[in-house]
């Protein structure tokens, strides 16, 4: 399988990522959903010349952006928001974008069940009918319960997605399924034809490997359930604060973090570390994935 990797979680010069990526032997990046950090032509520039794909792009759900917003000022610019996103990931030559609908850290709803609904599907239908144009294909991500009130299993995302209709389906979060779901395995095969990203982060969110989930089952179950698709690191590293943290954690050098993005990643319960602890975590993922079975 092909392991690729977000960024979101160490902003730095994208030309930096990408050396690393290559160097540890990754395939590609699921890009940051920030289209207006990025010169695409420079970035496929680099892509190409470490021999990289860009697999797709998440998009990042900071403060005011919100597809089920009670403002529809707020709901249009999200809306638009995510469409440049998509134009993102075609300019890069990717495939996926996977769409978190709410505010990240937003728990507390606006409007009742069935209104928030209903703007999530207009949103998505607006959203859904560019990105058929664009070649993209939606993942609708549900996150645990602590990050969102509104998505947070399997069955949830796979409704809206029918809802949505377009071809519209689902990306799953190893971590989040961990909390939110009975049986992480059976999602994951319930989910089949419509998985379109798979993030992997172990059961405690660190890097896989440094936890207690069953990396040969998960990979072995992903194709099982007909996934093709690449496997997205996305590990979180808590950022420790007792005598027993590593001294390379308090060096934040190579950074270049914006006031949003530092609070998006402290609000994930991370902070920015040194290149080499982050380098040694991204090592250690790639060696364990591809040890069982990637």
């Amino acid at each position: 399988m092909r392991v690729v990797m977000h960024n979101w979680m160490r902003p730095e010069p994208i030309e930096h990522t990408i050396k690393r990526l290559a160097s540890l032997g990754y395939d590609g990046i699921q890009i940051m959903g920030e289209p207006r950090k990025y010169d695409t032509k420079e970035v496929r520039k680099l892509l190409k010349q470490h021999k990289l794909e860009c697999w797709g792009s998440v998009t990042i759900m900071v403060k005011g952006r919100d597809l089920i917003h009670a403002d529809p000022y707020f709901r249009e610019m999200s809306q638009q928001y995510v469409m440049e996103c998509i134009d993102m990931v075609n300019a890069l030559g990717g495939n996926i974008i996977t769409i978190v609908p709410s505010e990240v850290g937003k728990v507390v709803a606006m409007a009742d069940p069935d209104t928030e609904w209903a703007w999530a599907v207009e949103s998505l239908k607006r959203i859904a009918d560019h990105a058929r144009k664009k070649k993209v294909r939606i993942g609708l991500e549900p996150l645990n319960r602590f990050e969102t009130n509104f998505l947070n299993r399997h069955d949830q995302a796979l409704r809206l997605a029918a809802d949505v209709g377009e071809d519209v389906g689902v990306c799953l979060d190893a971590f989040h399924i961990n909390i939110e779901e009975a049986d992480p395995f059976k999602a994951i095969l319930n989910t089949g034809s419509k998985l379109v990203d798979f993030h992997v982060a172990d059961n405690n969110r660190r890097a896989p490997g440094e936890g207690t989930y069953d990396w040969k089952k998960v990979i072995s179950t992903l194709k099982k359930a007909g996934y093709d698709g690449a496997l997205t690191v996305e590990f979180v590293v808590p950022f420790d604060r007792s005598p027993l943290r590593e001294s390379a954690q308090d060096s934040a050098s190579g950074t270049s973090a914006s006031d949003a993005e530092l609070k998006f990643i402290r609000d994930h319960g991370s902070d920015l570390m040194s290149d080499a602890l982050y380098t040694r975590h991204c090592e250690r993922t790639i060696k364990h994935l591809r040890a069982n079975g990637a």
